[in-house]
């Protein structure tokens, strides 16, 4: 049976109905009127209005949110469609915030939790992370982030009524109703109600994120970001955690993102004995399929698509993430992470989970090894499409790339594809 094969070029937005609010949404800019408000104080209002409740746990999310609607307004040429995507993200992002300073304030304990050994996972996207997060998640000792976790965290679900919370159901008619409008992305990337998401959920709640730039061209807030101080997101990011394993105990957690490369100093503040995972796989697919996801990502959100100019905007951020964490590595003693080869990975998954657990002196447990033995029987009986991604669509090439990122092939051994 033949599976479906996209590329960027089919995420575009099809619904009449929003393509009807897109031409009025025109007209009305035309005249002055860009609609919804990308103003902080609309935003924060209806953040607090939803939650019930003023206090926002503090107001460090105020600089980055001021420069991300800036960036947004000013830069993203976002069409009606974008600007409603972008409020609703940034609304849900500080409802959660409040909900969370809120919970914690009424459980003050919640701030004991210890956050142990973490599993950290922090190679670019596209290079194994979610396989690599999804097989350690599957020890019982251990727990990923779910998607629904993250989009939802408060109040934290309990071991009685996590099964059953109605907040699944919720997460997974959305991720529905975001495939139907963009199927492509369903090969691009895996969504789920229920499997391992990025921990940059959680930096959400204080808008220092990577997260919110897939969604806009905003290279002004970008360039801010790799550079501001990102305590208090991880602060946030903290606090989740130990309120989603206050009502449910959790052995150690499994968290990943590219977003922790180019912040490690902050990332060992907040979680000292981190056991970090780095993936490597050839930069050249990487930042190729990397630039075909954003521009499916955003390409809904905008009536002025310009592919090169997203691409070329995140080869800058891979670039930053992959310097900025081969320079912690040379100020590091030798062993504070484990380098992962995507092509070992592939190839013997199960293999690669057995070495990283002897590198910490342990061993896989037989029901681990079982769980992940029928994961991956399960998972080859899926066949949910290919991802198609050429290098000349962003005006690039791979031996060119290669050039870019020889330094960092050849110090980790990273073969190219």
């Amino acid at each position: 049976m033949s599976v479906p094969s996209y590329s960027f070029h089919d995420a575009k937005l099809t619904s009449k109905p929003l393509r009807a609010l897109n031409l009025i949404g025109r007209g009305l800019s035309a005249i002055g009127l860009d609609l919804p408000s990308l103003s902080v104080d609309a935003i924060v209002k209806a953040a607090q209005r939803k939650a019930g409740e003023q206090d926002l746990g503090g107001d460090s999310y105020c600089e980055p949110l001021e420069r991300y609607l800036k960036s947004a307004r000013e830069e993203a040429q976002l069409n009606t469609f974008g600007r409603l995507a972008l409020r609703e993200m940034l609304v849900s992002s500080l409802v959660n915030r409040i909900q969370l300073a809120r919970w914690a304030r009424a459980n003050p304990e919640v701030r004991n939790e210890a956050i142990v050994e973490p599993w950290v996972i922090l190679g670019l996207p596209r290079t194994g992370t979610s396989l690599l997060s999804i097989l350690l998640g599957l020890d019982p000792q251990s727990r990923a982030l779910m998607h629904w976790e993250g989009a939802e965290p408060v109040p934290p679900p309990s071991l009685a009524t996590a099964a059953e919370d109605p907040r699944i159901a919720k997460n997974a008619r959305e991720i529905e109703q975001l495939l139907k409008l963009n199927p492509a992305l369903s090969v691009m990337h895996p969504f789920g109600a229920t499997i391992a998401q990025e921990c940059v959920a959680l930096f959400m709640y204080d808008v220092r994120t990577l997260g919110v730039e897939t969604q806009a061209y905003v290279p002004g807030y970008g360039r801010w970001l790799q550079e501001c101080d990102m305590s208090p997101a991880y602060a946030q990011h903290q606090l989740a955690l130990q309120a989603l394993q206050s009502t449910q105990p959790t052995g150690r957690w499994v968290l990943k993102t590219p977003n922790h490369l180019w912040c490690l100093d902050t990332l060992f503040e907040f979680y000292p004995d981190a056991r970090v995972l780095w993936t490597h796989r050839d930069p050249g697919k990487v930042t190729t399929s990397l630039a075909s996801l954003v521009n499916a990502l955003q390409g809904m959100f905008t009536d002025h698509s310009d592919p090169k100019r997203v691409a070329d905007e995140w080869l800058g951020k891979a670039r930053h993430a992959i310097e900025s964490g081969m320079q912690f590595d040379d100020e590091r003693d030798s062993g504070w992470c484990d380098h992962i080869r995507y092509v070992d990975l592939i190839s013997d998954p199960i293999g690669v989970v057995k070495k990283i657990y002897a590198r910490y002196g342990e061993e896989v447990g037989p029901l681990h090894e079982r769980r992940m033995h029928a994961w991956m029987r399960d998972r080859s009986r899926e066949s949910t499409g290919r991802h198609l991604y050429d290098p000349a669509d962003f005006g690039w090439n791979y031996d060119a790339l290669t050039e870019q990122f020889h330094v960092y092939q050849d110090r980790y051994d990273v073969p190219r594809e």
